[in-house]
């Protein structure tokens, strides 16, 4: 039974190293192949004709508004004003009719006055995968901008490459907010996840449906 109990223990031991292992080397994969295109002074980011904003919780876990929501929300709405992007495609979750992403952020750029005509809504981005595959096959989206905070630009910039999309990050600052080292922790293993999603087992979007270009239109002189 000893003998059991400490075989178990090594090969216990060797799975735990195995699977640190693992995500050491996706994550260090994923990095190598992305940093150099994160930009995090939005005055120095790369000028594309379509900005996407990845979406996310308007509230935050403890109450109030989510200070990583407000901070992409400024950071598009500067982008747009400075003439980075010419437009920007709003992808977010609309589960519910209680809870939508883009007609939140929409609204609020709105309240920045930011014109209609340089929004599009995406209510199907239900993941950074979803919202990626779609701005490619639903929307039209060749080469992009892509605004988040910068722990979560590797993974886009690298589901980006794999779809043929030319893309560079622009980070929208990370205010210091409670729980980010577990958005850290977590986006370390959603890295794993989607090396799998890639090249194993051939995930797929959620919804589809059909082809709606983007329409750009000229900034006001």
């Amino acid at each position: 039974m000893a003998l059991f109990v400490k075989r178990l223990i090594v090969i216990l031991t060797l799975l735990v190293l195995l699977a640190i292992g693992v995500v050491v080397a996706a994550n260090a994969w994923v990095l190598a192949r992305t940093q150099d295109r994160i930009e995090n002074d939005l005055l120095l980011c790369a000028s594309e004709p379509v900005g996407v904003v990845f979406g996310t919780s308007y509230w935050a876990r403890g109450g109030g508004r989510n200070p990583l929501y407000s901070a992409r929300l400024s950071a598009a709405s500067q982008l747009l004003r400075t003439q980075r992007v010419q437009h920007l495609l709003l992808s977010g979750d609309n589960r519910t009719r209680f809870y939508n992403e883009p007609v939140t952020m929409w609204r609020d750029l709105r309240a920045n006055n930011v014109r209609d005509s340089d929004m599009t809504l995406d209510y199907a981005g239900f993941s950074t995968f979803d919202t990626l595959v779609r701005a490619r096959e639903i929307f039209g989206v060749s080469r992009s901008l892509l605004i988040t905070q910068d722990w979560h630009l590797p993974r886009a910039l690298f589901i980006a490459d794999a779809l043929g999309i030319d893309a560079k990050g622009c980070a929208a600052p990370t205010p210091a907010v409670s729980g980010v080292w577990q958005l850290h922790v977590r986006e370390w293993l959603a890295r794993v996840a989607t090396l799998g999603d890639l090249y194993l087992w051939g995930r797929e979007p959620y919804f589809l449906g059909p082809r709606e270009p983007l329409h750009i239109v000229p900034a006001a002189r």
